[in-house]
């Protein structure tokens, strides 16, 4: 091995090392790794930063801009209002309706954003039909994951191979090449999930409401009696969070009606508030007599003084800005008009030093503010509301124009009459011209971490390449299993591919085991398009664990543990695993 193949595998190591431990964004890995290749002279500088101009980050932008377009005009309410509709009151309806919807959103855009939204919708309903909702939404998670291979725009992973093959002179992965063992992988994923995989999942109810539980937390609403030491005082000088762990979410006072509270506002006598906090702090409260409670701490509001209140539940999305900072840094009441009251993370409640906890993917979160400004949340990107208090409304007199663009781009890719490139350009383009969504809401909403992801990643592919690595690793892979059996080496690939993915990203994984099996084809003289595809279904593969940003979205609301993804993912994986192997040989013969 020479010293830049050793420099290369410390490298990966320590990427791998890092994805698992969530030590840093995603994205922030990916540019570090490209650094290291540039500073280390593995890759020049301009092969380093070859990958933001490569095909490949023009059709991730592109397409992200699309679905950015499709998503803010509306679109999918409209499809989510005619599934309300159409389920009435059976459940099994529900499973078939909700998990195609989910499947076809993810077959054009992404699992991540299939799964964003349809998770409130299915919250809804299976409230609605009094079902618990665990048994619902892992299925939408995998419903959106298992499109992955539907088309070559479903997942950013099918972009990442079809650029890798580019690269090494293949031509690029066809609109629908993967979509008939997609297909096939969809419907028996789903019949799995139907009549298998939701009996696997316990019944673990949310509460009444479906709601985050509050554990300590409880809320008192109180009164501001004439003699009391407050009166007068500037809340922030009530020292309530320090002293109490309590803060004040609403206030009502006499001929000027509900007020929002500000750190500067003085507390006048007769002022009715309303307070969240630990039940300790709520008691000790009490014994200083300087507020009248007009009832017993409870720990849940009612639906009423939710919606009076300004209070919702959301679960943080992939494209999150707020993902990896803490809620001082992110001063959350400045910036959204928002406080958080507590944390729900893969199925504990957060309630200690929320103030310095770093926020994550899946997050949900019990916030308070205004209606109107917790409404206005859906149209940041950063946040999903999945309670039902709160109802944003949506134009969609836009929706079928972008819907029109979206499916005139994949026509024009799909005849070949454009490069996939070129066409999602186009999109773009009519899309702003049509004022479907302007640049200033595109680019605020844009998933930026995935295009920043794929762009450094695929600088490991080239270091993959020029350092000789890739071919070195082929021939060991050769060395030790043997060319007697391709099928064999085929499904080895495929198992690498689903076990990398599981700590690290899709893409990630791809970019590491795709230039090994190109040149692991080359020598046994085997076709390199085969193991591609049976790559791009491998990285794809994630069931087993919640890691995946799709089942970290689910993992809190449906109140979860890590094992019931091991209990209905592995013989999910089994399925995918075998089918893969059967129908990628016949399709892409060896």
């Amino acid at each position: 091995m020479t010293t830049a193949m050793i420099l290369l595998l410390i490298i990966i190591a320590i990427a791998i090392v890092l994805f698992s431990l969530d030590a840093l964004p995603a994205d922030v890995i990916g540019i570090g790794i490209m650094i290291a290749l540039i500073i280390t002279g593995i890759l020049t500088p301009a092969e380093g930063i070859a990958g933001f101009g490569s095909d490949t980050a023009i059709k991730t932008l592109g397409l992200l801009l699309l679905t950015t377009a499709l998503i803010r005009t509306g679109f999918v309410q409209m499809v989510t209002r005619w599934i309300i509709e159409q389920v009435g009151e059976d459940k099994n309806r529900l499973f078939w309706l909700v998990s195609l919807a989910t499947a076809g959103m993810g077959s054009f855009t992404s699992n991540t954003a299939s799964t964003a939204f349809f998770l409130p919708v299915t919250l809804s309903i299976s409230k609605k039909l009094k079902q618990h909702p665990s048994k619902m939404l892992m299925t939408v998670a995998f419903a959106a994951i298992l499109s992955s291979s539907m088309t070559a725009i479903a997942t950013s992973t099918n972009l990442v191979v079809s650029g890798l093959l580019t690269d090494y002179g293949y031509a690029p992965m066809g609109m629908f090449e993967l979509t008939p063992v997609g297909i096939i992988i969809l419907i028996v994923g789903l019949v799995y999930m139907f009549f298998i995989g939701r009996k696997l999942i316990p019944e673990r109810d949310l509460g009444e409401d479906n709601t985050l539980p509050r554990n300590s937390r409880y809320y008192a609403e109180v009164i501001v009696p004439k003699k009391s030491e407050w009166v007068g005082k500037e809340i922030r000088k009530l020292g309530l969070k320090n002293s109490f762990d309590l803060a004040i979410i609403s206030m009502h006072r006499p001929k000027e009606g509900d007020l929002k509270p500000t750190e500067k506002m003085k507390i006048k006598a007769g002022d009715s508030l309303v307070l969240d906090g630990s039940r300790e702090g709520i008691f000790a409260l009490n014994d200083l007599k300087v507020v009248r409670f007009t009832g017993n701490p409870e720990d849940e509001l009612s639906e009423t003084l939710k919606k009076k209140h300004g209070m919702a539940e959301v679960v943080l999305l992939p494209t999150s800005r707020l993902v990896g900072q803490t809620l001082r840094e992110l001063k959350l009441r400045k910036r959204f008009g928002i406080e958080v009251l507590g944390i729900q993370r893969r199925g504990k409640t957060l309630h200690e030093r929320l103030m310095k906890e770093r926020l994550q993917i899946g997050d949900q979160l019990l916030i308070h503010g205004d209606p109107q400004t917790i409404a206005s949340l859906e149209n940041d990107d950063s946040f999903r509301i999945i309670s039902d208090t709160i109802e944003a409304p949506v134009d969609t007199k836009k929706a079928p124009l972008a819907l029109g663009i979206f499916a005139l781009t994949i026509l024009l890719a799909s005849t070949n009459l454009m490069p996939l490139a070129v066409a999602t350009m186009v999109g773009t383009f009519l899309i702003f011209l049509t004022r479907c969504i302007t640049p200033a809401e595109a680019y605020r909403s844009m998933n930026w971490s995935a295009l920043i992801l794929i762009s450094c990643m695929l600088a490991l592919g080239k270091a993959m390449e020029v350092s000789g690595l890739a071919t070195y690793l082929a021939s060991q892979v050769v060395n030790l299993m043997g060319w007697q059996n391709p099928k064999l080496l085929l499904g080895g690939f495929f198992l690498l591919s689903m076990v990398l993915t599981q700590p690290m990203s899709n893409q990630a994984a791809a970019v590491v085991v795709l230039p090994i099996a190109i040149q692991t084809a080359l020598q046994l003289g085997l076709n390199p398009r085969s193991f591609a595809m049976m790559i791009a279904i491998g990285a794809a593969t994630s069931y087993i664990t919640p890691l995946e940003p799709a089942c970290m979205m689910v993992y809190g609301p449906g109140n979860y543990r890590f094992m019931d993804f091991v209990k209905v993912g592995s013989l999910l994986t089994v399925i995918v695993f075998a089918i893969a192997l059967l129908m990628v040989p016949v399709l892409w013969p060896l």
